[in-house]
């Protein structure tokens, strides 16, 4: 592991590293954002994962969470939302290629080789992070946006004695369902639907996968909302469930980094409250 930097913020580090992924076949940046504290003593864990186009820097620059992090004592960590660099396979729309990995392990070419993010995320990183952090991962929560939204959902659901807390931001909760999905399952995985039920939220919690309770903040001024993100798919799946799920509509509110970051402390309180 490189440290690209650091930078003293409310009482902690904010750093971005890089290293050599064997599950990319890459090399990968993300950014962690540790609290001061006492010699020896291990932090809570909390993800970010971040929406189409997006890289860590997105929610390091734009998302304030550090304040709360700081006073709650919780390490924050943003990953990549896809593999980088030369001879990466790209494409030249926004919600396909490099920044729009879907955090999924693609099984169809080009992409089998390098879009490998379910098992960057869900084993990589997090042994480095074990690793080089001080980093309780016996206390881990994921939260995200958008295409990080649906991450946080999946990885949640697959691994719920590993994620203790999940909460999301405008989350894409069906993309089995939604024109954004659709295209991205299809052309990472193939056309056997089957294959796509592991990363939709709400097709997993039809299937029997299980987290204690679900936080959610939609704004109504998305622009994605209708087509994309559908909400109401989530709040059906876990009431069928018995899934305790708190559904947020923010009035007003878009889909951008100013809706997140009015909300983002509220997030960090509820991880707190779990980890």
């Amino acid at each position: 592991m490189e440290t690209v930097s650091t930078n003293r913020s409310y009482g902690g580090t904010q750093g971005v590293y890089s290293h050599a992924s064997s599950a990319t076949g890459t090399e990968m940046s993300f950014a962690v954002y540790v609290p001061d504290h006492e010699e020896g003593a291990k932090l809570p864990v909390l993800w970010y994962l971040s929406g189409l186009t997006c890289t860590h820097a997105n929610v390091m620059e734009k998302g304030e969470y550090r304040r709360a992090a700081s006073e709650l004592g919780l390490i924050i960590i943003a990953p990549d939302t896809s593999p980088r660099g030369e001879g990466v396979p790209d494409d030249s729309a926004y919600d396909m290629g490099q920044g729009a990995g879907f955090y999924v392990d693609a099984t169809e070419e080009p992409w089998s080789t390098h879009f490998r993010m379910r098992s960057y995320i869900e084993q990589e990183l997090p042994a480095l992070i074990a690793k080089e952090f001080p980093g309780d991962m016996s206390r881990q929560g994921m939260f995200g946006h958008s295409m990080g939204g649906h991450g946080a959902l999946t990885f949640a659901l697959r691994n719920p004695d590993r994620y203790k807390s999940v909460s999301a931001f405008s989350p894409i909760v069906a993309p089995t369902n939604c024109p954004w999905g659709k295209k991205a399952l299809g052309r990472y995985l193939g056309l056997d639907k089957a294959a796509w039920r592991q990363y939709d939220a709400c097709a997993l919690i039809e299937d029997g996968a299980r987290v204690t309770d679900i936080l959610v903040d939609q704004g109504t001024s998305d622009n994605f909302l209708e087509e994309q993100l559908k909400p109401q798919l989530l709040t059906e799946a876990c009431a069928k469930a018995d899934i305790p799920l708190i559904l947020n509509l923010r009035e007003g509110y878009d889909h951008s980094y100013y809706f997140i970051s009015t909300f983002m402390a509220d997030h960090l309180r509820w991880h707190a409250d779990r980890l």
